[in-house]
């Protein structure tokens, strides 16, 4: 290339301004939804950096490709950049791989795979998209194991040596087993004064990871205290040595303590 001359190429880029093409397997530019192009336009703008010398130049036809072009004084920080990105290696540029994560969830999410090609075509990038390995999720065999529930005994009795026992709290109803003799002795609370009741629970895992009790046998209990909480409050400030006096809002405090930071309401 001769001294000062800027060499055009076919796709109207130049050796100074070279282009990216980020190809998708779905959508053409007619029904690609423009919220879902901004949204791979912005993530596409982080993965190549220098965003301030990174350009949107066009769509072009097929296959949707979005075309990018850098200015000169910014190619090679961008070109090695690029380079370095290895995702499967964790490789890279720490907002580079985040957005590479963020483009091939969107691609899965459409059922598409996308690369990022140099001008000459060649690819430099590809992201799996669809055909990205899905994590089988883990499963677990039921087991037992001991535990405690809290709540309002509302529902009590049934036929054979072990009878239900439903127990209420403020998020569900817990399905529970007693022996007749235990059930003698809890139906005196029916509907009273919480409970707290120990035993065993057979607890199963489903598909999305998340613990169901099926069964909890009950072994003994407890009453609860129920009390309203201006009076519980004026115990624990009567204790010596008790913080709670320093406390301006004690139902803040406590909601605080049972729901942890951020979580009062």
């Amino acid at each position: 290339m001769l001294p000062g001359k800027i060499v055009r190429l076919a796709s109207g880029a130049t050796v100074d301004q070279p282009e990216y093409r980020f190809k998708i397997d779905a959508f053409t530019p007619e029904t690609f939804p423009m919220a879902r192009l901004a949204d791979y336009m912005g993530d596409l703008a982080v993965l190549l950096g220098e965003q301030e010398h990174v350009h949107f130049v066009r769509l072009e036809p097929g296959s949707t490709v979005l075309v990018q072009r850098i200015d000169r004084e910014s190619a090679p920080r961008v070109r090695d950049r690029i380079r370095a990105l290895r995702p499967s290696e964790g490789q890279g540029a720490g907002d580079a791989l985040s957005a590479f994560k963020a483009i091939d969830r969107r691609l899965a999410e459409d059922n598409a795979t996308g690369e990022l090609c140099g001008d000459g075509g060649a690819q430099i990038i590809r992201f799996p998209g669809r055909e990205q390995p899905q994590p089988q999720p883990l499963t677990f065999g039921a087991f037992r194991q001991p535990g405690r529930l809290d709540g309002v005994l509302i529902r009590l009795g049934g036929m054979g040596e072990t009878v239900p026992v439903h127990l209420e709290d403020e998020c569900a109803v817990h399905h529970c087993f007693a022996t007749r003799e235990m059930a003698r002795r809890l139906a005196r609370h029916l509907y009273e004064a919480p409970l707290r009741v120990h035993g065993a629970g057979r607890w199963e895992r489903d598909a999305e990871g998340a613990w169901q009790l099926k069964r909890f046998d009950i072994a003994d209990f407890e009453t609860l205290d129920d009390s309203p909480l201006g009076v519980v409050l004026a115990r624990l400030r009567r204790v010596p040595g008790s913080d709670w006096r320093a406390v301006d809002d004690p139902y803040a405090e406590l909601q605080q303590l049972r729901h942890g930071p951020g979580e009062v309401h």
